[in-house]
């Protein structure tokens, strides 16, 4: 077991490794990013990875304070499913309105890698490999999917 210092040292250290490695990539626009920190442009609406000593997920999500606009702009990304999931290569899990780690109601759109520990350096590569990909496509589609949500701007 960890103390706190440590765990949160393990966490910083994966997520430099993990910038580190992605950094050299290229946003679909040709443009250097903060692929940690991906910035959509629409407030309340965020890529999110996090990973903990269970598991990691990928997630689009969608925190605005009003559970309305959270289900109109969870409407929009519906809209666009088929197109996201193309671009992902594969299917998401769907959540309106569930608890987040820090009780706030917030919607969105996920994929979940169990099994793996942040704390494990041999799950790193997993992480890293699970990560990437779906980064970069989220990248891909916002490059395009973007426009259809200006109205939340």
């Amino acid at each position: 077991m960890y103390s706190k210092d440590q765990a949160s040292q393990i966490r910083q250290a994966f997520w430099t490794a993990f910038g580190q490695y992605i950094a050299p990539q290229l946003s679909a626009d040709g443009l250097r990013i903060n692929w940690i920190n991906y910035k959509t442009g629409i407030k309340h609406l965020n890529f999110k990875m996090q990973a903990d000593n269970r598991s990691a997920y990928i997630a689009i999500e969608i925190a605005h304070p009003d559970t309305g606009m959270q289900e109109l702009i969870f409407e929009q990304f519906k809209e666009l499913k088929t197109m996201l999931h193309t671009q992902l290569n594969e299917e998401w899990e769907w959540q309106l309105h569930v608890t987040d780690e820090n009780h706030k109601t917030i919607s969105r759109i996920r994929k979940v890698l169990p099994g793996t520990s942040i704390s494990n350096k041999s799950d790193w590569p997993v992480l890293i490999s699970f990560f990437k990909p779906r980064m970069i496509a989220l990248d891909e589609f916002w490059s395009v999917g973007q426009y259809s949500f200006e109205v939340f701007k």
